[in-house]
C-alpha cells in the first residue's frame, strides 16, 4: 500500500477510538459500503498501517494508579549490554515503554505500579538484571494528556 486516501484516514481515525465500531456504522460515517470498508480494513492490516487491535483498560480500577518515568543513564554501549537491557526491560510488564535517547540521557522508561513501594521492587528486579549507572525516577502528580490516538494525515 503506497498512500492511503481520505476512506483510509477516515476509518483509521475512527478505529483508533473504538475498534469495535460496527462495519456498517464506519460506512455510514465514511461513505463507504460494509463490504468497501471490510476490504480497506484488510489492505491497511496487510501493509500494516493497523498492527493490531486491542482494549484499552483502566489502569487505576486495576490498582496501577502511579506513573513512574525511569531515567537511565550507563557506561555500558555494548550490544551485548543493550541486548541484556532489552530483554529485561520488554520481560517487565509494569514496563509500558522503553526509549534510547539522545542527549545527557541514555535511555527513558515508562511504567506503571500501584505505588512508590511497588516502583521500590520494579527498580529492584531491574537492577537485578542489568548494571546501571544511574536511575533517577519522576512520578506523575496529574496526568494532563494521555493518549493512543495518532495524527493521521488527510
Amino acid at each position: 500500500m503506497e498512500k492511503i486516501d481520505r476512506f483510509d484516514s477516515k476509518i483509521l481515525r475512527l478505529l483508533q477510538t473504538d475498534a469495535d465500531m460496527p462495519l456498517e456504522e464506519i460506512g455510514e460515517r465514511v461513505g463507504l459500503s460494509r463490504n468497501a470498508v471490510w476490504r480497506r480494513i484488510k489492505l491497511l492490516e496487510a501493509a500494516g498501517l493497523i498492527r493490531a487491535r486491542v482494549a484499552l483498560l483502566d489502569p487505576d480500577r486495576l490498582g496501577l494508579g502511579l506513573t513512574v518515568f525511569m531515567l537511565i543513564r550507563t557506561d555500558r554501549h555494548a550490544p551485548d549490554w543493550l541486548d541484556q537491557f532489552a530483554r529485561a526491560t520488554r520481560d517487565m510488564p509494569e514496563i509500558l515503554g522503553a526509549y534510547r535517547m539522545t542527549g545527557d540521557l541514555d535511555y527513558l522508561i515508562r511504567a506503571r505500579v500501584s505505588d512508590v513501594k511497588d516502583y521500590d521492587r520494579l527498580y529492584q528486579a531491574l537492577v537485578r538484571r542489568v548494571e546501571l549507572a544511574d536511575v533517577s525516577a519522576s512520578f506523575v502528580m496529574e496526568e494532563i494528556k494521555e493518549t493512543t490516538v495518532l495524527p493521521v494525515p488527510d
